[in-house]
Order: C-alpha cells, then structure tokens, then sequence
C-alpha cells in the first residue's frame, strides 16, 4: 500500500524494534492504524523479541561443554552483567553448549535449529527467554577444540580457554589454560602468528623507524627489534609465564616435555561495537530496493 508513509513507518519501528518491512507489512494489513499493528504484533509474539533485538548484547557469558576428547566453547551475549548471572540465562546457554556438541556443529544459524525440547527449536527457546527476562539474547559463536589431553579454565564469566596438548601433567594443562586466560596470545609459535597481522606489525614498525631519519641498515636493525619485542608479547611460548614470571612459557614446556597443539580463547563482547542508527539513509536503501 504505497500511502504508508514514512513517518508511520519509523513510529512503529521505533515502538516494537522490527524491521522496517516488517513494519511496513504490518501496517499496510491495518490501513496505517499504528495501535492495532502493535496489537496485532503482541498477539503474535513478535513485537517484545523484535524490540529487544535492537539493543546491543555486549555482556554475557562464555560456556564450556566437553565429552571425551573434544571441548565446545560457546558465547551467548545479553545487555547487562545482572542477566547474566540470572540462572534462566546460565540454564539456556550451558543447554545449548551441550547441544551443539553433541551435533558436533559450530554455525550459529545451524545451532538456532537445533531441538531444545519440549517442543521448540533453540530460536524458539531464545525468544522465550528473550520475553521472560526482558534483555536481548543472543548466540554469537561457538568454536570446538579435539585432542586427546584437553585442559579448560573460566575466569568468571567473561573469558574461557580450552587448550589441547601433548604430554605433561593435569595441573600443567591446567595453569596453561590460566596463562592463555591472562595474558590472551594470538598464537602458540612464532609460525602461527598470521602472516597478515605481522605484516602489519612490520609495516607500523617501519613507519616508526624512518622517522628516526636514521641509515637504512640502523632502519633494519629497528624494524627487527620491534618485531622480537612484539612477538614476546603475544606468542606463548615466548610470554613470561603466569605462574613464575622469571621463566618463559616456552621453558616450561619443553622442561615438562609438552607440546602445545591448539587453544582457543573467548572473552566476551570483543569485537562488538555499537552501530549508529541513520533511518533516513535506511529508508533511501529500502526506497531503492522496493522501486527494482
């Protein structure tokens, strides 16, 4: 119905959280009447999950779920701490890690699909408690770790390790796992360090060493030195280790006889910012698409 304008459409959106077509649906089924669309919406469940939806969930928690030589690692995001430590949020989220690795699955759409029980999918369940609590919630990532010696650490609920090694003891896996939780490496050796992150490391350190206005081969010597300094801060085996700073990480290992395989560290909300909203350039987009 092209007499929706755009103004009732952003009222509406902007009361229920929905997106703008499915705002515009709503309203072309009530001939423009805002207070009915949002009756209709209630009625059908949408309009409280919809409105959640739109709010950031940066807080949260990271789960762990093991079985036998294989560990999942899951993040399930909220808005605020409170939530958090709710035992609804806590229930659902170690519910759904344990899922997940039981289909042995890490996509997020695959894992929304999954049965929950009692008759609802794990999206199902999420809308739920997304009603119950009054937060938006969501499932952001999930990752699986497999190895014959796995050793996990949560420090609260924010960071979670699990790291797979070879030889050495329990209580070295363990201490690793709290190491890796503290002092976040990137990669175990200096090969696994990604060849794009240290290329720029490369390119900032270079940067820095031409402004000096020194030789080129005192450049060199520099861009070396910069680069050593940022490996022992970010490769494990080269961190001064959490439990006795006077030994490398590295030393450790090799004075146990263990050998690093993989871990993988989750903290909660990085990489999350929050979006600045433009309607306007929204509604220029979804002109745009609506007119082809």
């Amino acid at each position: 119905m092209s007499n929706i304008s755009a103004k009732l459409v952003k009222e509406l959106r902007d009361r229920t959280g929905l997106g703008m077509m499915e705002c515009k649906k709503a309203l072309e089924e009530t001939g423009g009447d805002v207070e009915q669309a949002i009756d209709n919406l209630r009625k059908s469940g949408q309009a409280k999950a919809a409105k959640k939806a739109g709010n950031i969930a940066a807080d949260g928690a990271i789960v762990i779920a093991q079985e036998g030589n294989k560990a999942l690692l899951l993040e399930v995001n909220c808005q605020t701490d409170f939530v958090a430590k709710d035992d609804n949020f806590t229930e659902f989220a170690n519910k759904v890690a344990e899922l997940a690795l039981a289909n042995n699955t890490t996509d997020v759409a695959a894992i929304s699909e999954l049965d929950y029980g009692n008759g609802q999918t794990v999206e199902e369940a999420r809308v739920s408690l997304v009603q119950k609590i009054g937060e938006n919630i969501q499932v952001r990532r999930a990752q699986i770790v497999e190895g014959d010696n796995l050793a996990s650490y949560r420090h609260g609920l924010r960071i979670g390790v699990v790291v797979s090694t070879e030889g050495g003891s329990e209580e070295t896996g363990k201490s690793l796992a709290m190491h890796i939780a503290a002092f976040n490496p990137v990669a175990a050796n200096d090969t696994d360090v990604p060849a794009d992150v240290l290329a720029r490391e490369k390119d900032i350190a270079e940067a820095k060493a031409r402004e000096s206005g020194k030789p080129d081969n005192i450049i060199e010597k520099m861009i070396e030195g910069s680069l050593r300094k940022y490996l022992d801060e970010v490769v494990l085996v080269r961190q001064a280790y959490v439990m006795d700073n006077d030994k490398k990480v590295g030393d450790v290992l090799k004075a146990e006889g263990v050998t690093v395989k993989n871990f993988v560290r989750f903290e909660v909300g990085e990489g999350i910012e929050k979006k600045e909203e433009d309607f306007a350039a929204e509604v220029a987009a979804a002109q745009a698409a609506a007119a082809k």
